[in-house]
C-alpha cells in the first residue's frame, strides 16, 4: 500500500489465524507410518500408509504439494531413528534406506491429488 508521501508499506496481515490442521496432520500421518513400518516390517504397507495422507493433503491444499511429501516421508525414517535411539528397537540398516523410498508414493499422492483438485474445480466451473 501506497502512503500519502510516497512510501510503501506492507500490507496488513488478516485477522484471521492461521491454519495449521494439514501440517499436524501431515506430521502425525508420518509418524504413524514410521511406527506401522517398525512393527510389521512391510515397506508396501507403509508406502500406502504413506500415499494416502499424501493424496488428501494434495486435495484439501493443492498449492505447493512438495510439502507434504516433505512432511509425511521425512516422519517415517525420523520415528524409525526415535525409536532406535529411545526406545531401544532394533533397526535394520536396510530397513531404514528402504523408509527413504517412501518418498516415490508419497510423490505420486501428492501431486496426484493436486491434479485431482484441478480437474474437480475445472468441473465445477463448468469449463
Amino acid at each position: 500500500m501506497t502512503t500519502a508521501w510516497g512510501r510503501v508499506e506492507p500490507a496488513r496481515k488478516s485477522d484471521k489465524p492461521a491454519d495449521y490442521f494439514p501440517f499436524v496432520f501431515a506430521v502425525v500421518a508420518g509418524a504413524l507410518a514410521g511406527w506401522v513400518d517398525i512393527k510389521v516390517n512391510d515397506l508396501l504397507f507403509t508406502a500406502l500408509l504413506v500415499l494416502a495422507p499424501c493424496m488428501l493433503l494434495g486435495v484439501l491444499r493443492p498449492a505447493k504439494p512438495w510439502r507434504w511429501v516433505v512432511l509425511v516421508v521425512l516422519c517415517v525414517p525420523g520415528f524409525e531413528l526415535f525409536a532406535h535411539f529411545y526406545l531401544g528397537q532394533k533397526l535394520e540398516r536396510g530397513q531404514l534406506y528402504g523408509s527413504f523410498l517412501t518418498v516415490l508414493p508419497g510423490i505420486a499422492g501428492a501431486y496426484g491429488g493436486s491434479m485431482m483438485r484441478g480437474v474437480i474445480n475445472n468441473l465445477r466451473t463448468g469449463s
